[in-house]
């Protein structure tokens, strides 16, 4: 298994051994409980489904509750593949915890949706300057000025840095650091930030460069 679905609680700070004050964030990590097994025969792949959290089966449509119900854990909140090169080691119906995968030390990346911000300008958006607050400017001030030529190219070019919503966008942060795992509670301890809003669900992952 190469991760597991969490949420984030939010941040507070850690002591280390040596009396440091380290900045973490608390993750929620499963238990995930094992839902579907994919195999290369039948699927052309090798994956486990696993689900996080609980939702009323009301929530869930027919053909869902179905699908979930093998696992005789009720409904999921969430639903999510991690790629195997061996499934059989597990079971569908099986609880995966942070404590299995991961250790104190360990490097891991984690995703999840970015606080959306709405429609934002440039400045507030891309950190663009403005324009000067006398001296004949009128009436623009926060304008983001040129943003191509008429004959050459002729058109605006893509990636052209605008006006847009900000944020509520995947994002991945890697290398961080497990600082603590604490099994009884199901919760485990990151140092630094993660991204997305407090109990927004996030993906940890083994570290890919640690």
């Amino acid at each position: 298994m190469t991760g597991l679905i969490g949420k984030k609680v939010g941040m507070t700070q850690f002591y280390n051994a040596e009396g440091n004050v380290i900045p973490v964030t608390v993750v929620r990590t499963g238990p995930c409980v094992v839902v579907q097994k994919k195999e290369t025969d039948k699927d052309g792949y090798r994956a486990l489904q696993v689900g996080f959290g609980s939702r009323k089966n009301q929530r869930v449509n027919k053909p869902m509750q179905g699908h979930m119900a093998k696992a005789g854990k009720g409904a999921f909140e969430v639903l999510k593949e991690f790629r195997l090169d061996d499934v059989s080691q597990y079971e569908v119906g099986q609880e995966i915890k942070a404590a299995d995968l991961f250790k104190v030390g360990d490097r891991i990346d984690v995703s999840g949706i970015s606080k959306g911000h709405g429609f934002t300008g440039v400045i507030k958006r891309w950190s663009f300057g403005g324009f000067p607050g006398s001296h004949g400017t009128h009436e623009y001030f926060r304008h983001g000025g040129s943003i191509g030529n008429r004959s050459f190219p002729g058109r605006v070019r893509k990636g052209k840095k605008m006006a847009g919503q900000w944020g509520h966008e995947r994002v991945s942060i890697q290398n961080l650091e497990v600082v603590e795992i604490r099994p009884d509670e199901n919760l485990m301890l990151v140092k630094g930030a993660v991204p997305g809003a407090k109990h927004g669900v996030i993906i940890v992952r083994r570290a890919v460069k640690g």
